[in-house]
């Protein structure tokens, strides 16, 4: 046995030297892995195998993965984990990846090729101890003690848990092959079908109550997932049906046997999923592989000094793999040691002995076994040279060559001899003995003719995994059919030629011809009886039999079984059924080389061989399966059988005497085959062509049906698509509406939100000049601000009911006082930018003129600047007097007047000195009247001091202005400003008296229809002026009846707020009063 030490290699080879199993005890090599540094070895603990069952993963107590390739003779190391694994799974839909579960309870998904991490899942809170991988690759669970998970492998996510009780644990849930079905099995020994879709229990396996209680450890299900084994603490085994849910059988093993510890089921090729050997790992470290038909122990591997500790077994049925207990790997071959099974007994030779004590009249035999003794020899064995004559080639000769160059006697003496064909040389012997001509035009011809109807939905009856074995094996049925027409009407010739399909999958043409000389030669007079089986064959079994083995016969014939039953499916089958590939191969090495008759007898040789358990059958459901399935028997003992049968079957009713002996096909073209009833071949044909037809028609008209139906539907559906359509197209023209809506709100809410902001930036603009202007006018404002406070407290005085209205209306006033002024000072500004612009125009001729109009311009702002006791309704006539005289500066036409007057300015001086005086003179009376009406309170003292101050100031500044014209007699601008001065004070008497008297709208009235009057009494209207006086004459009337208009306004607006605020109780009046008065 080789010995290979992995150690740290990364890669390298499994043996180095081809390895003997049949001289090891089927072992091919033992691999270990020693660590450098500590100078042990490390423990292999899993093992996997992948779907082609070439190669298998192998993970170390260290966590280093290993992938063996046994086909190529390599290893090499994929991964390192660093920590040990607990399961291993290899069978992924993408097949270079591999599941890996670790100490740490994580599974972890790697890809062999580019050692890279694929995915890392993690979820279990115990140990994972086995990893179940659905046969599609895409969905895998995972068990530990508490709990089992099923996870999506695409893209490795939990899709499901099972969670239980503490007190019921978890023994395995997994995939039942070729099917969604999920199998769990609890530690209180119950096990559940589950559908891995939805989960929905489909039935429990109900445990025998009255036996022992097996508390199952260990299970195994078959390639078909049609039988459960399973085991535990007993050498009892049961057996289930999976498909009736029954328990089948319960098999008691040795008495060694105590404990299960694993169960495996050994495949086959040839066995259709219906694995028929089980191997049992028991307590002491051995396995044992039994057939669960005979019940017979067949072979074991491991021993008492080698135990083994845990076992995977190939999917192909080739090796097995095996981590012993003391860390290492033992690859055994199943061929190796399945050939010690299979090898033939030991000749028996019977020793008579006489016993010397017994008298004279008795003779006293012992029977015992032993072993032919060849006698030794002793010295050197001299070879002795032996001289050939000169070969003369005689008839008998030249009929034993083959062509090749081969010899059918020696090939028999070969074959006596080893049992077999060396494999290696097979299918050239083959070809050898059966002579085939390879006519690859006929064969092409048949293949060019395409499928046969007959063999279109054949993957249908005879569904085969492998799609290549599916096409060839309906290729070679097609070209079967086209050479006769009774191989398209045999509903047995797939199971002839599907072995033969197997072996030559390669090569078609070498396929053909053996099976059709198989069918010539070894199935004469099968189509005879046609569609019946071959009676007159069978009745040739059944002579062989009868003579042989009579009570055999009589037993099948009181049990009611006929040749039907117990020859024909051999036959039909060519004992692909029953044989393993290897023991097949061994009994038709024979059959090609001896007389088609051979076949027959070798059904007998079966039967005879399995008599024993035959006898034991009563029912004809026994015998059926018993025909279909593999049994345990020695292959070279029914060959041996079927020699000896061949050599003493008397011949009247030998097989030989009737069928013709070995006929090789022709050369060039294949051999007219009519050897079946004609007319019922015909008839059959002509019906099924009928029904064809019949069937065809029918498809048509169907398919016909099928159109008029799926249009009906198409049209309906296209109906239903507009209607949806215009359904939705309804509700995304409401929706859009709707949404339309809601954007015209938010539009709206946003223009509202601008048309604040722009409230907001104006007045912050309107605070900006108020605060520029402010600092210029700081002085002005406190003196304007003591003013608005007594005139408030007055009219709180005499109006204590309209107290919070007059305190609204100053505010407003206030506002708007405001903005008047912001509006006088840009008037100023703008009438400035004209007078300068005039100025420049004229400044040729108005050299002089223009230095002493802007001194008395200056002289006339700061008087006016001086002036702190206006009022309000006095400071908005003089702002509405001021923005008319620079709309009328701003005409054109005023440059003309002004040059007009500037030459009319020396005739006219003394004329308005003489109107200056006058209404300097109405001035000074309205004031005394104003006084006159303020003295009669008792709290206008103030007010008084306060306008003779005002009087005298006044009085200066009119001598001021009286010095500057006598000084600039010709200064028109002057004389204009002036002017507009004294109307401005006129003005602003009358509505100080307006405001002081008890009746001011009466007073107002009458005061506005009163012209005023010249000293000598003459009446004179401001309106009325001449026309050079009409751009610098201020109408004081209208701007008065303006003032009067809006103060009604100010007055209703101040009474509504009046009435809101009442309503609101917001405040008190002291508080208004108070907020007015600091405004």
């Amino acid at each position: 046995m080789q010995t290979t030490d992995v150690g740290s290699k990364v890669d390298g080879k499994v043996w180095y030297r081809k390895p003997n199993p049949s001289v090891s005890n089927g072992v091919i090599v033992s691999v270990v892995r020693t660590d450098a540094h500590q100078s042990k070895k490390v423990r292999f603990l899993q093992v996997a195998y992948d779907t082609t069952g070439d190669s298998f993963l192998a993970g170390d107590h260290h966590g280093n993965i290993y992938v063996f390739d046994i086909s190529r003779n390599r290893f090499r190391l994929v991964q390192k984990t660093g920590q040990a694994c607990t399961a291993l799974a290899f069978s992924l839909h993408r097949t270079t990846e591999f599941l890996v579960a670790l100490a740490d309870y994580s599974i972890k998904c790697f890809d062999k090729d580019t050692k890279q991490l694929v995915s890392w899942m993690r979820g279990h809170e115990g140990a994972v101890s086995f990893i179940s991988v659905h046969s599609s690759g895409r969905y895998a669970i995972t068990t530990s003690s508490d709990t089992a998970q099923l996870w999506d492998l695409d893209t490795f996510q939990r899709k499901r848990k099972l969670n239980i009780r503490q007190s019921v644990g978890i023994q395995r849930v997994f995939f039942l092959p070729l099917s969604n079905t999920i199998l769990s099995c609890f530690n209180d020994d119950s096990i559940f079908a589950w559908e891995s879709d939805t989960l929905v229990c489909k039935f429990q396996l109900s445990v025998p109550q009255d036996g022992p209680r097996i508390h199952y450890k260990a299970f195994a299900i078959t390639r078909d997932g049609k039988t459960l084994a399973a085991g535990g603490r007993s050498n009892l085994l049961h057996l289930w049906c999976l498909e009736s849910r029954q328990l089948m059988r319960v098999v008691q093993m040795p008495p060694k046997v105590r404990t299960v510890r694993q169960l495996e089921f050994l495949p086959d090729s040839f066995d259709g999923g219906f694995s028929q050997v089980l191997g049992v790992l028991s307590q002491d470290g051995i396995m044992r592989f039994i057939n669960i038909q005979s019940f017979k122990q067949l072979f074991e591997i491991g021993s008492i000094d080698n135990t083994i500790t845990t076992v995977t077994i190939c999917p192909k049925g080739r090796h097995i793999v095996a981590v012993m207990d003391t860390g290492a790997l033992n690859i055994y071959s199943v061929q190796g040691l399945t050939q010690e099974v299979n090898k033939p007994p030991q000749p028996l030779v019977k020793v008579i002995s006489q016993d010397s004590t017994a008298g004279g009249s008795g003779m006293l035999v012992k029977v015992r076994s032993g072993t032919v003794q060849r006698p030794k020899t002793s010295g050197r064995r001299v070879p002795a040279k032996v001289l050939r004559p000169p070969a003369v080639i005689t008839g008998e000769e030249k009929e034993n060559d083959l062509p090749g160059g081969l010899n059918k006697k020696r090939l028999l003496a070969l074959l006596k001899a080893f049992g077999e064909y060396p494999a290696k040389y097979r299918m050239f012997v083959w070809r050898s003995l059966l002579q085939l001509p390879e006519n690859h035009a006929a064969f092409n011809s048949l293949v060019e003719k395409g499928l046969h109807p007959a063999y279109l939905t054949l993957q249908e009856r005879y569904p085969i995994k492998s799609q290549k074995l599916q096409r060839g094996l309906q290729r070679l049925l097609s070209a079967l059919a086209h050479w006769s027409a009774i191989f398209g009407e045999a509903d047995y010739l797939p199971l002839v030629a599907f072995p033969f399909v197997k072996l030559f999958q390669n090569n078609p043409l070498i396929c053909f011809e053996v099976v059709a000389t198989v069918i010539v030669s070894w199935g004469q007079h099968w189509f005879e009886y046609f569609p019946n089986p071959p009676l007159n064959v069978l009745s040739m079994v059944e002579n062989v039999l009868a003579h042989h083995d009579k009570e055999l016969l009589q037993h099948l014939v009181d049990c009611r079984i006929t040749s039907q039953l117990y020859a024909w499916p051999l036959l039909e089958t060519l004992f692909s059924e029953v044989l393993t590939r290897d023991e097949w191969l061994r009994l038709f090495d024979n059959v090609f080389s001896n007389h088609p008759a051979f076949l027959l007898v070798a059904v007998v040789a079966y039967v005879t061989c399995c008599r024993a358990q035959l006898l034991m059958l009563t029912f004809r459901e026994d015998f059926e399966y018993f025909f279909h399935h593999r049994n345990n028997f020695d292959i070279g003992a029914m060959i041996k059988e079927t020699y000896r049968l061949m050599s003493s079957t008397p011949a009247d009713f030998h097989p030989r005497s009737t069928l013709r002996d070995f006929e090789p096909l022709l050369r060039g073209q294949y051999p007219v085959f009519n050897q079946y009833p004609t007319f019922i071949v015909e008839y059959q044909s002509q019906e099924r062509e009928r029904i064809r037809q019949q069937e065809a028609q029918y498809l048509r008209e169907r398919q016909v049906l099928q159109d008029l139906r799926s249009e009906a539907v198409r049209q309906q559906a296209q109906d239903e698509a507009w209607h949806t359509q215009q359904e939705l197209l309804q509700q995304a023209e409401q929706q859009r509406r709707h949404i339309l809506q809601q954007e015209e709100a938010k539009l709206t809410t946003q223009r509202t939100k601008l048309a604040a902001m722009k409230r907001e930036l104006k007045l912050k603009e309107l605070q900006l000049v108020e605060a520029t202007r402010r600092r210029f006018l700081h002085h002005q404002q406190d003196q304007r601000r003591v003013q608005l406070q007594r005139l408030d407290d007055e009219i709180q005085r005499k109006m204590a009911l309209r107290d919070q209205e007059t305190a609204a209306a100053v505010q407003d006033i206030e506002v708007r006082q405001m903005e008047l002024d912001t509006k006088r000072r840009l008037f100023e500004q703008q009438l400035a930018k004209e007078q300068e612009r005039v100025n420049q125009e004229v400044e040729a001729k108005l050299g002089a003129r223009r230095h002493r109009a802007e001194l008395e311009e200056t002289a006339f702002r700061d008087m006016l600047q001086t002036d702190q006791d206006l009022t309000q309704d006095t400071k908005r006539v003089l702002e509405e007097s001021v923005a008319e005289a620079g709309q009328l500066g701003a005409d054109h036409e005023w440059q003309a007047e002004v040059l007009e007057r500037l030459e009319q300015a020396d005739a006219d001086q003394r004329r308005r000195q003489r109107l200056l005086t006058q209404m300097s003179q109405e001035t000074h009376d309205k004031e005394e009247e104003l006084v006159k009406l303020i003295a009669e309170g008792k709290k206008w003292e103030e007010v008084v001091s306060r306008q003779a101050q005002l009087e005298e100031e006044r009085k200066k500044r009119h001598q001021q202005v009286a010095t500057i014209v006598e000084a600039s007699p010709g200064d028109e601008l002057c004389q204009e400003s002036l002017k507009s001065q004294r109307q401005g004070e006129t003005y602003d008497h009358q509505r100080q008296q307006d405001l002081t008297s008890p009746c001011p709208t009466r007073d107002r009235g009458h005061q506005s229809h009163s012209p005023p009057k010249q000293p000598n009494g003459i009446l004179v209207c401001l309106n009325n002026q001449s026309p050079s006086e009409s751009s610098t004459t201020f109408s004081l009337d209208r701007g008065r009846a303006e003032l009067d208009c809006k103060e009604r306004e100010l007055m209703k607006e101040v009474r509504e707020l009046r009435q809101k605020l009442a309503r609101a109780k917001v405040g008190d009046s002291s508080t208004y009063s108070s907020s007015a008065v600091s405004q």
